[in-house]
């Protein structure tokens, strides 16, 4: 497996990744099990104690936990996720979220991100994932 094609894959899905786009998600480095997205925080996703609603902090942590399992251009979906947070983000704040492989067996996977605004660590998301029949791009 290649960098290339995780970048071929990432290319394809971003393309009709509408969820991640609306959210003002960019991908920024994707290879084959690992993947990095920012976020910034808009007004919109400030919740009532004036901080990042965790909803929103959990999609980008996903966003980027999906876009590394599918790197091997193999169909990989979520089987379960659970995310741990640790500061909270404001409006205006910039987070990335760094997704990468921590194990592979079978059609399992197990995925660790972390999500942070600059040195600050904002949560740590566990996802597990199962491969499906099929490939997202043609090589």
């Amino acid at each position: 497996m290649t960098d290339e094609l995780a970048a071929s894959v990432a290319a394809a899905m971003w393309a009709e990744d509408t969820a991640s786009a609306g959210l003002g998600m960019r991908l920024l480095r994707v290879g084959t099990g690992t993947a990095v997205l920012e976020m910034p925080i808009r007004a919109d996703m400030v919740n009532g104690h004036g901080m990042a609603h965790g909803g929103f902090v959990f999609s980008l942590a996903d966003s980027a936990f999906a876009f590394a399992c599918n790197s091997r251009n193999q169909v990989t979906v979520a089987q379960a996720c659970d995310i741990v947070f640790i500061a909270p983000a404001r409006r205006g704040d910039l987070l990335v979220a760094e997704a990468c492989e921590r194990a592979s067996y079978g059609r399992n996977g197990i995925y660790d991100v972390t999500v942070r605004r600059g040195d600050d660590l904002i949560a740590e998301f566990r996802g597990r994932s199962r491969t499906l029949t099929g490939t997202i791009v043609t090589h």
